[in-house]
């Protein structure tokens, strides 16, 4: 067949694939299911690399003065001329040149070293400059970069590369920065010890020792803010980092030590993925770097076939779901990823600034990944391979942590139409929405990003003007043995907005009850005090990405019909020992309208006032989502 009709048949077929996505089709792909050539899809990475990397590189007139835009976007903020540097080093590998569009590489990336240093690069930076300094080979006599270096700009570039700038090796601690952070300075120093950059073997060991703790310690999840509970996609990254430094180190200890970590963790990381290659549907994953995880983690996954939770040619499936959906929301006209498009939220350290560098990081990303995984599929012969992502149903509890004091984990839940995961960990701040124990990726679901704000999780406003939530974690959780429920209990509660990993008791107790039966999300809440209390407010959302919404009367009860691209999802309240009052809000343009992968332009607000409580005398209320 000739190629360019291939690849338009490619095309279609990945549209095909999406439809199947967005229908929630979970089907195991059968033997007649539309297949790609690997050689195919590697073309067209190639082929997409270069036009875009090219494109980058043209825009760059001189390094002597930075531009403070790279294809009309901000290159001023944090760690953005560093993940150039990876980008460059990565993609000089793969195509196996030493020049872009007639620029020298290695001179490139000799200066923005200069220009990182002097702009105080720390973690990110340094270990992409570390990466793009190993791009050019292991010995440093014949390394293209190293070897183009002046003496002073060798100090420069030793000097951006030492962990010490975020990592105090006397306190063993890491300098302001979340508990992934220990893998970052474990890669970089690996590097720089495999370079001979550093000879300090004692010193590397201790830091290595350190970066372990949790994992040698027996944690198969890592806490990202010990000892909080904030566990999210950080800790499956942070282990694949651990697991990089101590083989390029020839750490076995540690290498057997993390490995029941990177078992149990590829196990979960597939249960939770949605047939478009989306991961961890929580905490402070941007829509597009969760897919990006996706590749990495696939390309892992290829060259250490004992930690696959599926067969190869399954991961590739999901390889090629997810940078289906990069490719997608890659804008060809400016360059750049959709990172500010309408409805789409960020993290509040995503800036403007940072823009191209979350393209380069996309760009890099890809790159290392893509070389990784390609290898592996050429090692073990797969050829073709499905175009459809085979999910078998799940439905089970993932303990992250079950000892003494606050409990964490999630439901994880894959059943024909319905897929979500109800996470009970902690945010940056008490209740925020990413991390609340709420279905995230329920079909029509979605909650705003990094917003104190109730998404199926009451807040509570009492006499004293306290607001609280049951939420982060929680004093118990019971597990159904079957996976089609879970309960919950609060006694202590967390002050919404509150710093992380902070609890108080307001003499309230929340039994909490999810289950799920067919198409239909129950939600099962009863209250009990202590002592006489009032709610001033009692409030909850539901934001959706359905755009419609109609509300029916049938037999007496009130249903909320959301709608969206013939997709439906029906809220009703099917019991309360209060009155509840229901609204819409319409989001437009607002901040509470912006969620991980596009808008949420309906919420509707369940409110309650004046509740009053007494001991003895527990009041509850149910609600259900139902999706046809």
């Amino acid at each position: 067949m000739h190629k360019a009709c291939f690849v338009a048949r490619s095309m279609g077929l990945i549209l095909g694939g999406i439809l199947c996505a967005s229908s929630f089709s979970l089907a195991v792909p059968g033997n007649d299911a539309p297949q790609i050539q690997t050689s195919v899809l590697d073309q067209q990475i190639r082929d997409f690399l270069q036009k875009e990397v090219t494109a980058h590189v043209v825009d760059i007139k001189t390094l002597e003065h930075p531009p403070e835009r790279v294809v009309g976007a901000l290159t001023t903020g944090e760690f953005s001329w560093g993940t150039f540097m990876r980008t460059l080093g990565a993609y000089s590998e793969l195509m196996d040149t030493k020049t872009i569009a007639d620029h020298d590489v290695p001179q490139m990336i000799g200066k923005i070293a200069q220009i990182e240093l002097s702009h105080g690069g720390k973690t990110w930076a340094q270990l992409y400059a570390a990466m793009a300094l190993q791009s050019f080979g292991p010995d440093l006599s014949h390394n293209a970069l190293w070897q183009g270096l002046s003496s002073e700009e060798r100090k420069t570039y030793l000097a951006l590369l030492d962990p010490g700038r975020f990592y105090d090796s006397k306190s063993h601690t890491l300098i302001h920065l979340p508990e992934n952070y220990f893998g970052v300075a474990a890669r970089i120093a690996a590097i720089d010890y495999k370079l001979g950059l550093n000879k300090d073997r004692a010193a590397l060991d201790d830091l290595l020792n350190r970066a372990a703790d949790q994992f040698t310690g027996g944690a198969l999840f890592a806490d990202d803010s010990l000892p909080t509970g904030r566990y999210d996609r950080y800790s499956n990254e942070y282990a694949r980092a651990l697991y990089d430094a101590a083989e390029l180190t020839g750490r076995a200890d540690l290498l057997k030590a993390i490995a029941p970590s990177l078992k149990q963790q590829m196990r979960l990381w597939w249960d939770l993925l949605s047939p478009d290659g989306y991961g961890y549907s929580w905490g402070r994953s941007l829509g597009a770097i969760s897919y990006m995880d996706t590749l990495e983690i696939a390309a892992f996954l290829g060259e250490h076939p004992e930690f696959r939770p599926a067969p190869l040619t399954q991961l590739a499936s999901a390889y090629f779901a997810a940078w289906s959906w990069l490719r997608r929301d890659f804008n060809d006209q400016t360059h750049l990823l959709s990172i500010f498009a309408f409805g789409r939220g960020d993290y509040g350290y995503i800036t403007r600034e940072r823009e191209w560098q979350q393209t380069t990081t996309f760009l890099g990303k890809v790159i290392g990944a893509h070389e990784m995984f390609m290898k592996a599929l050429e090692k073990e012969g797969v050829k073709s391979f499905s175009l459809e992502l085979g999910l078998a149903d799940v439905a089970h509890f993932e303990y992250f942590r079950n000892g003494p004091g606050r409990k964490f984990g999630v439901w994880v839940v894959r059943r024909g139409r319905i897929q979500f995961e109800l996470p009970f960990v902690t945010g940056p701040r008490a209740a925020t929405s990413d991390y609340e124990p709420a279905p995230h990726g329920f079909p029509g679901f979605a909650v705003p990003v990094e917003k104190i704000y109730p998404c199926l999780v009451p807040f509570l406003e009492l006499e004293d003007g306290r607001t609280i939530a049951a939420a982060d974690g929680a004093d118990e959780i019971k597990p159904a043995a079957d996976g089609t429920s879970v309960t919950a209990v609060w006694k202590r509660w967390v002050v919404v907005g509150s710093k992380a990993g902070e609890t108080v008791d307001p003499d309230l107790l929340s039994e909490l009850t999810w289950s799920f039966d067919g198409n239909t999300l129950h939600r099962v809440e009863s209250l009990s005090a202590s002592k006489p209390l009032k709610i001033r407010r009692f409030w909850m959302t539901i934001p959706s990405r359905y755009n419609h919404v109609e509300t029916l009367g049938l037999s007496g009860a009130r249903i909320d019909q959301l709608t969206s691209n013939e997709m439906t999802m029906d809220v009703q309240v099917t019991h309360s020992d209060w009155p509840i009052h229901i609204s819409t809000y319409a989001t437009g343009d607002d901040p509470l309208g912006r969620g991980d992968r596009g808008a949420i332009p309906l919420h509707l607000i369940l409110e309650s006032k004046n509740i009053s409580l007494q001991p003895g005398a527990s009041k509850s209320w149910e609600i259900t989502l139902s999706i046809h």
